[in-house]
């Protein structure tokens, strides 16, 4: 899929393989939910990551039953936890870990461990109290 990115459908064509007309990829395209390249002539071109994400959209609003305003923020949230999990790995290789598990979390989980359901530390004998 290297080439997922550049941009080769006309509307027409993206449309036919969307599954929908050309008017919903210019209704997308005003809301701000794709953003086709457009050629010097002022051509719109799709690129195959276009259709998919068209496809998407149309999935959600039409199986889903989700807005548009709503599928906008639905690609906000999944942009943000994109780059959220690409922080997250980021620091875990500045911290000298391998994993993608962030260094307080897994900090909080070992604490948690060493506690009883009650909050109460361990003790030597297995969390058992006297």
């Amino acid at each position: 899929m290297a080439h997922a990115r550049r941009p080769v459908y006309v509307i027409s064509i993206a449309a036919s393989l969307a599954g929908c007309h050309p008017r919903t990829l210019r209704i997308y395209e005003d809301e701000g939910l794709v953003d086709p390249v457009r050629t010097d002539t002022n051509i719109r071109l799709y690129s195959d990551e276009d259709v998919h994400k068209v496809r998407c959209i149309r999935y959600l609003t039409q199986v889903r039953g989700v807005n548009l305003a709503g599928v906008k923020l639905l690609l906000q949230f999944r942009d943000a936890g994109d780059l959220l999990r690409e922080i997250a790995t980021a620091i875990a290789t500045m911290d000298g870990t391998d994993d993608d598990e962030p260094a307080d979390h897994r900090s909080r989980a070992d604490a948690a461990e060493r506690t009883d359901r009650t909050g109460i530390p361990r003790t030597v004998n297995g969390g058992r109290r006297p």
